[in-house]
């Protein structure tokens, strides 16, 4: 039976799916085909009687906003890259690409993104230095004093959307979004695909990382492939009309009593949110540089530190230059490659005589 601590676990869900919807609509993804994407997760947890919910998630809007040059080219990624997941989880190959990659270059990938993530909140305050200041200067402190993303995207955002009111910056942006279903082609171009790719390496990750935690705290098991089917189709539908990835997340839901009927209780809430039309009214008043709190936190003190460590833990000679590479790459050019490089410098440590 349904208890009251199973919706107060989804409201907490949904208080991070809110804040987060920020940052999507910073880059151009629209709310209201977004709202399709939740209703796929509805689906996806109850056929598979899966616990692990879906929403927006920082790391993959940040990705796709920094990779994709103009709204279609990120459209376009996230359609091909949830289209992508589907296949790979449809035929069970999840598990066997991260153990055929390795830990460590897994984990090199991922600290890459990290530092994607904190360069792009650093560009974001060079650009916007008042109120993207006050956004991370509030998202350090206040990350600081709670640990926790939630408040430290709600109250960055809150101080530099205050401080735009009451003393506007003329050289800040606002966010413009067009709120409407509307059907978009996805294209094909060399930048695009590399995008496409970039995207499906940093959400294997957070599937298997994200899935793997959120089945520890609930109790009920997590096949990485199942959930893979039901995001990948849900950014696939949302992103055909306009919306934002929408990916798996480590959500309060997973300690209710009864997590899969809490994970579906925040889908709902947020689906009724998001038909109601109202988050692209609120963001109007919101400056785009006020999610740089959030970015730089996410990047460099939730992403990088740990998945450092994990790239170097124990590592031999070979092991320590595939990771080096695989983050490097990752830094410099996207994902996808910074993976590549990392296997290939793998399999050739060992006849270099660096295993």
């Amino acid at each position: 039976m349904i208890s009251i601590q199973d919706f107060l676990a989804a409201l907490g869900g949904v208080l991070n799916g809110v804040t987060q919807s920020v940052m999507a609509m910073t880059f151009g993804f629209a709310m209201l085909p977004s709202a399709l994407a939740y209703l796929v997760g509805i689906v996806g947890c109850l056929v598979f009687n899966s616990a692990v919910p879906i929403s927006f998630q920082a790391e993959t809007m940040a990705m796709a906003g920094a990779m994709g040059k103009t709204r279609r080219e990120r459209l376009s990624m996230v359609i091909l890259a949830g289209l992508g997941m589907t296949v790979l989880g449809a035929f069970g190959l999840l598990e066997s690409i991260v153990a055929f990659a390795g830990e460590h270059v897994t984990s090199a990938m991922m600290a890459g993104v990290g530092l994607i993530l904190t360069k792009l909140s650093i560009d974001m305050v060079r650009k916007d230095y008042k109120l993207g200041g006050i956004s991370m200067g509030v998202g350090v402190i206040t990350y600081l004093v709670t640990k926790s993303l939630v408040y430290t995207s709600l109250f960055s955002v809150l101080a530099a959307s205050v401080a735009y009111r009451f003393v506007p910056d003329k050289d800040a942006k606002t966010i413009e979004v067009e709120d409407k279903f509307k059907f978009e082609m996805p294209t094909i171009s060399p930048s695009i695909i590399r995008g496409t790719l970039g995207l499906m390496c940093i959400t294997i990750g957070g599937n298997i990382a994200f899935g793997q935690v959120s089945g520890a705290i609930s109790g009920v098991s997590v096949n990485v492939d199942h959930i893979s089917i039901y995001s990948g189709l849900a950014d696939a539908f949302s992103a055909l009309f306009g919306g934002s990835p929408i990916s798996v997340v480590i959500s309060p839901a997973a300690a209710a009593p009864h997590a899969k009927w809490a994970a579906v209780i925040m889908m709902a809430i947020m689906f009724v949110i998001l038909l109601s039309k109202q988050l692209p009214k609120v963001v109007k008043y919101i400056p785009s540089s006020a999610v740089s709190g959030t970015l730089f936190i996410l990047g460099a003190v939730m992403t990088l530190p740990d998945n450092l460590q994990a790239a170097y833990a124990n590592a031999s000679a070979g092991t320590a230059l595939s990771s080096s590479i695989a983050l490097a790459v990752t830094a410099f050019v996207d994902p996808f490659f910074g993976l590549v490089a990392g296997i290939l410098v793998n399999l050739i440590a060992a006849p270099l005589g660096l295993g």
